[in-house]
């Protein structure tokens, strides 16, 4: 859920939802589900950090899907600002980070009027549910998330509560909302089974309130934008000149593509490409016609391919798909009006789904005296 993955598990939601699939040994697998057949929408949500600059991975990876998502199910859809304080402890540049996650959501698609999308501190419910989960959370299991030793490592000198307790707080997001349907990366897999486990936690020890979420993603197709450099797939943070992000203007759009590295070209037809060549070749696929990769797939298996005649095509036409993006959030960051009116009709949305949550919760604790 955290920062938006460039890749997520393939799979559609599955429509019996009194038994689910048991996924406690199965945290490698990839689910396929059939759609749901209930007319109520079933409930999707992730989440998003307000560090860094979306990029083109957090579009073709996540992003898209969402918005075909928001035709078919209960979308929530929530800027993680709480999380941000666990690795980002200065707070000055927060509220202009926050207003450009929801204008890029927006300008990529997102509809305020048909998902709630909102803000992690605007709902304070959170708040409440992280700290009965912090109750059936343990010390030993949140030591030894991949994450968290990850951070401690890149950190030292911040390890936080916050920072261990990370994927409890995760949990409470989703379960707030009782969803059953999370995209997620990788590298969030993890984080999804011990949410799955406090459900059943809570669920064994006061009785049945919360479903086991799943990882889930709208459409078959797994999109995994690599680096110009192909030294991995882009980044929110990592690597920037390797990075195409949304709110690139064309001029550095045209500096990082040319910097792409390149070979001498083959000498031998249809000879394998090196793994920088294919990433070229992957982002042409991603945002060029049909036709125009065609071509010049051709002429590299027939040894006659111009690298700079490739880049220049490519340049043409990341900046035709990135600009409209680009121009589109910039207008609505200087909406102050339109994103404060965005952020509380998601905020109320989200607290109504969180309130009868809590209501549920608080009784079945038995936190209900009068």
């Amino acid at each position: 859920m955290d920062d938006i993955p460039g890749e997520v598990l393939r799979g559609v939601p599955y429509g019996n939802l009194k038994n689910p699939p048991d996924l406690r040994c199965h945290k490698r697998a990839t689910f396929v589900f059939s759609p749901p057949m209930d007319e109520q929408k079933q409930i999707v949500m992730s989440g998003i950090r307000p560090t860094g600059y979306l990029h083109l991975g957090s579009y073709l990876g996540a992003i898209r899907n969402y918005v075909r998502m928001q035709e078919q199910y209960q979308c929530f859809f929530m800027v993680a600002d709480l999380h941000s304080l666990t690795t980002h402890p200065d707070t000055s540049q927060l509220k202009s980070n926050v207003h450009r996650v929801l204008a890029e959501n927006i300008a990529c698609g997102l509809d305020p009027d048909k998902v709630a999308l909102y803000c992690q501190s605007h709902v304070r419910q959170t708040s409440e549910l992280y700290l009965y989960l912090n109750m059936l959370a343990y010390k030993g299991e949140l030591e030894k998330t991949a994450t968290f030793k990850e951070k401690v490592r890149l950190s030292p000198d911040n390890v936080n509560a916050g920072l261990l307790t990370y994927p409890v707080l995760q949990a409470a997001d989703i379960l707030l909302h009782r969803a059953l349907y999370v995209p997620v990366g990788k590298d969030q897999e993890q984080h999804l089974e011990m949410a799955r486990n406090f459900a059943k936690r809570f669920n064994h020890r006061y009785g049945e309130v919360f479903p086991e979420p799943v990882a889930f993603n709208f459409s078959e197709d797994l999109v995994k934008v690599p680096s110009l450099d192909g030294l991995g797939k882009m980044s929110k943070s990592e690597n920037q000149m390797a990075t195409l992000y949304l709110a690139d203007e064309d001029d550095m759009i045209f500096k990082k593509i040319k910097k792409a590295p390149t070979d001498q070209g083959p000498t031998v037809p249809n000879s394998p490409r090196h793994p920088y060549i294919e990433n070229l070749f992957q982002l042409m696929k991603l945002v060029s016609s049909p036709e125009t990769y065609q071509r010049f797939e051709t002429d590299y298996n027939e040894c006659t391919i111009r690298y700079g005649d490739l880049k220049k095509q490519l340049t043409a036409d990341m900046i035709a798909f990135i600009g409209p993006i680009r121009e589109k959030a910039k207008a609505i960051m200087e909406d102050e009006t339109y994103l404060k009116s965005v952020m509380e009709k998601g905020a109320q949305k989200a607290i109504q789904s969180a309130e009868a949550t809590m209501k549920l919760t608080r009784k079945a604790i038995g936190l209900e005296y009068y």
